[in-house]
């Protein structure tokens, strides 16, 4: 990405957050979280239910849609999993209220350059390992995508080194 291009992302006036996850990927996400019966899913932006109507059978899903003024940030219930493609113009506050809810398992579908030592280091430090992580291409979508598993209390197959080496 040009830093023009970059530039006129960060800066737009409203910011285009809604991103509809393809049926598929809803359930290729779905299908990489390892869960136990009765655990409570959480689809935190429901729009079209690519993932919510893709939850587990027999398991209680939840799900929150601004756009049904069911807001995520005013969500007080206690989901085991969360599972969603976040928006993106609020990712460090979307983030922040994941960690929160202290669910088990925190999945994210997010862009490659969402992916920053910041954002990990405040799972870590809430206790969620990164145990899986698989990178993508998404028709139409800027660039590549992960699909990021967190889970409490689980060591992470990503470390962070903040030490700057030099030649």
């Amino acid at each position: 990405m040009s830093s023009s291009q970059s530039h006129k992302i960060k800066s737009r006036d409203e910011p285009r957050d809604v991103f509809i996850t393809p049926p598929l990927l809803a359930k290729l996400n779905i299908d990489m979280i390892d869960h136990g019966e009765g655990e409570i899913w959480l689809d935190p932006c429901k729009n079209n239910g690519s993932y919510y109507n893709q939850f587990p059978r027999g398991n209680p899903k939840e799900y929150c849609e601004i756009l049904e003024g069911r807001d995520f940030f005013e969500y007080d219930g206690e989901p085991d999993i969360i599972v969603q493609n976040p928006p993106y113009s609020n990712l460090d506050e979307w983030i922040k209220k994941n960690i929160e809810l202290n669910p088990r398992i925190i999945s994210l579908l997010i862009g490659v350059n969402n992916l920053t030592t910041r954002r990990l280091e405040w799972l870590y430090e809430a206790g969620y390992g990164l145990t899986k992580m698989r990178m993508l291409k998404v028709w139409r979508w800027f660039g590549m995508s992960y699909i990021l598993i967190f889970e409490r209390g689980k060591p992470s197959v990503l470390e962070i080194d903040r030490k700057v080496w030099r030649a």
